[in-house]
C-alpha cells in the first residue's frame, strides 16, 4: 500500500467540497467570460494528453535487479567474497594481513557499534515475563545445539557428511539469537515486540561467554588447530568484550556519538555488514588456500538436512509454547522465531576468534551463512499466516472472557 502526502490527501478532499459556482457572480459581472467547449486545447493540455511512454524491458530489469541486491546485499556480497576467494586465495590468506584486519580490526568495529547500539536498558525488563524469556534463551542455546550435536555425529557416522561440517553445524547452532531479524519478523506477524527486543539483546550478552564453552564442549579442545581455552578467552575479552564495553560506555555519557551513529545508522549499518563480508572472504581464503577435500554435493546435503533440523525445530518449539504458553499467542509467536534464530553478526567474529588458526574455519563457518538466509526466507513465508492467528486466537480469548463475565454476573444475581 502506498501512502500519500497528508497535504495531498487533504487537497483532494478540499477539492472534492468546493462548491462549483463559485465564480458565478464574476461571470455575471463580465469580469469572466465563459468558457468555449469547443475552443482548441492549449499545447500545455494537449502535451498532459499524451500517454506517457512505458518504460523499456531493459529499464524494468535494471530496476528489479536494483531491488533485488539491496533487498539481499548481504547475501550477495558474501557468495561473491567466497567466489573471489576460491579464485585466488592468497589474496585473503596472506597479503592483507588477516590476523590484524580480519581478526582483530573488523571484529572490534562490528561489536564496538554492537555496544552503542545494544539497549541494555532492556535488560530490566528480564523479571517480567521471567519463564517466558528462560524458555527462550535455554531453547536457543542448549535444546537446539544439543539435538544438532547428536544428530551431526549421526550423520558423520553413517557417512552422510564430513567432519569438518558436522562440526560446523554444531558451531552454527550454539551461537545466539539474530537482532534486527527477530524484531522485523516479530513485527510483521504480530508478535510480542518488547519481548524480541529483550530477548535478542540479552542473548548478545552471554553469547560472549556462553556460545564459546558450548563450541568447546561439544568439540573438545583438541584435533582443532590446538584449541587453547584460556587464549580463546583472552582474545575474546579483547576483540568482543571490550568493544563492547567501550560502545555501552558511550551509550551511557556520551550523547554525541549515539546521536551521531543513531544519525547514520543505515551506514554504521552497512560498515558492519562489509566487515562481516570481509571476514568471510578471508576466512575462505585460508579454506581454500589448505585445499580440504569437500565436494559440492556435501554442502548441498548440507543444505538440506539443515532445512530438515530448523523446521523441526521450529515445530518443537511452536508446541512447546502452545504447552507452556497457552493463552499467549503474541509470546508464541515471537518464540518461535526466538528459540530458533541463529545470528552470524555474532557468530561469524566467534567463530574467527575460536578457530583462527584451523584451515577448516571456512567449513566452520559455512553452515551459519546457509542458516542465516534460510530462517529469513521461512519467517518471511509464515509471518502473514502467523498473524491471522494471532488476530484469531486473541478473538477467541475476548470470547470467552466475556462468556466468563456473563456466567459470573449470572451467579452473583
Amino acid at each position: 500500500m502506498v501512502d500519500f502526502p497528508i497535504s495531498v490527501l487533504d487537497a483532494k478532499e478540499n477539492d472534492e467540497e468546493e462548491p462549483l459556482n463559485n465564480n458565478d457572480n464574476d461571470y455575471a459581472s463580465g469580469k469572466l467570460a465563459p468558457e468555449d467547449d469547443n475552443k482548441a486545447p492549449t499545447p500545455t493540455e494537449a502535451e498532459a494528453e499524451v500517454e506517457a511512454p512505458k518504460p523499456s524491458a531493459l529499464c524494468c530489469v535494471k530496476n528489479w535487479l536494483v531491488g533485488f541486491y539491496i533487498a539481499n546485499s548481504f547475501l550477495i556480497l558474501v557468495l561473491a567474497a567466497i567466489l573471489l576467494a576460491k579464485a585466488y586465495p592468497p589474496l585473503g590468506a596472506k597479503y592483507l594481513a588477516p590476523r590484524i584486519t580480519a581478526t582483530w580490526v573488523a571484529v572490534m568495529i562490528i561489536f564496538l557499534l554492537s555496544g552503542i547500539g545494544l539497549k541494555s536498558e532492556e535488560l530490566a525488563n528480564a523479571f517480567k515475563r521471567l519463564g517466558f524469556n528462560s524458555f527462550v534463551q535455554i531453547f536457543n542455546f542448549f535444546v537446539v545445539s544439543s539435538v544438532t550435536f547428536g544428530f551431526s555425529r549421526l550423520m558423520v557416522e553413517w557417512k552422510v557428511l564430513p567432519q569438518s561440517l558436522a562440526d560446523g553445524l554444531t558451531i552454527a547452532t550454539s551461537v545466539p539469537i539474530t537482532v534486527n531479524m527477530v524484531l522485523v519478523l516479530t513485527k510483521s506477524a504480530g508478535g510480542d515486540e518488547a519481548s524480541a527486543i529483550f530477548n535478542a539483546a540479552f542473548g548478545s550478552l552471554i553469547a560472549v561467554f556462553l556460545s564459546p564453552g558450548l563450541v568447546l564442549m561439544y568439540l573438545g579442545v583438541g584435533g582443532f588447530g590446538s584449541v587453547d581455552v584460556g587464549t580463546v578467552f583472552y582474545k575474546l575479552s579483547l576483540r568482543v568484550i571490550l568493544p563492547i564495553v567501550v560502545g555501552q560506555i558511550f551509550r551511557k555519557f556520551s550523547k554525541t556519538v549515539v546521536n551521531f551513529v543513531t544519525k547514520h545508522k543505515p551506514k554504521f549499518k552497512k560498515v558492519q555488514e562489509y566487515a562481516l563480508v570481509f571476514i568471510v572472504y578471508c576466512v575462505f581464503c585460508r579454506t581454500f588456500e589448505a585445499d580440504r577435500d569437500t565436494s559440492v554435493g556435501d554442502i548441498f546435503i548440507m543444505i538440506g538436512l539443515e532445512l530438515f533440523l530448523l523446521l523441526s525445530m521450529m515445530v518443537l518449539a511452536w508446541f512447546g509454547l502452545k504447552l507452556c504458553f497457552p493463552n499467549e499467542p503474541k509470546l508464541r509467536v515471537m518464540g518461535l522465531f526466538g528459540c530458533t534464530h541463529k545470528s552470524v553478526a555474532m557468530g561469524i567474529p566467534l567463530i574467527n576468534a575460536i578457530y583462527e588458526e584451523s584451515p577448516l574455519v571456512g567449513y566452520y563457518t559455512l553452515p551459519l551463512l546457509i542458516w542465516h538466509p534460510m530462517q529469513l526466507v521461512i519467517g518471511t513465508f509464515i509471518a502473514p499466516r502467523l498473524s491471522a492467528f494471532v488476530k484469531r486466537e486473541e478473538e477467541r480469548l475476548q470470547k470467552n472472557d466475556l462468556s466468563l463475565a456473563e456466567d459470573n454476573s449470572g451467579d452473583n444475581a
